[in-house]
């Protein structure tokens, strides 16, 4: 199964491996194939000072959280995407937070779910009729009944 990725996703794994998220993304390859924009790395360097705030990390051990995160996740540059799937996922977006376009539109080519713990932004895009979302907890249900 394809899932989208997003930065806030990839910004709990790094902070925590161990913990529910890192877990799913180091520890499922079997059942789950993520995928996430090339700007989901330039995303999460720009929260590096947060990242080490947050978790009392040095950014070395980040950086190693971070590589430990990458390395189960296919990067695919945003030239891979039709331009209609950026028109219409900008058009869905506009009003929400222009800034996850691209999750939208990987959704629209790949026609997979966004895991996602952007609550504004799920509920935004449910009622427009978007609702390709997949939660943590959902993934570890399908984790389960493949064990």
């Amino acid at each position: 199964m394809k899932i989208i990725v997003d930065a806030n996703i990839a910004f709990s794994g790094i902070l925590n491996t161990n913990g529910k998220i890192g877990n799913l993304l180091i520890n499922s390859q079997k059942q789950f194939h993520f995928i996430a924009p090339d700007f989901l790395r330039t995303e999460i360097r720009k929260h590096y000072p947060k990242l080490i705030k947050i978790s009392g990390l040095s950014k070395a051990q980040i950086i190693e959280s971070e590589f430990r995160i990458y390395k189960q996740i296919d990067f695919i540059s945003e030239e891979q995407i039709k331009i209609a799937h950026w028109v219409e996922a900008e058009k869905l977006v506009a009003d929400i937070d222009p800034k996850d376009v691209q999750y939208i539109a990987y959704s629209k080519q790949f026609r997979c779910k966004i895991w996602s713990g952007d609550k504004a932004l799920i509920r935004g895009l449910e009622k427009k009729g978007f609702n390709s979302f997949i939660s943590t907890n959902e993934l570890y249900k399908i984790l389960e009944n493949a064990i």
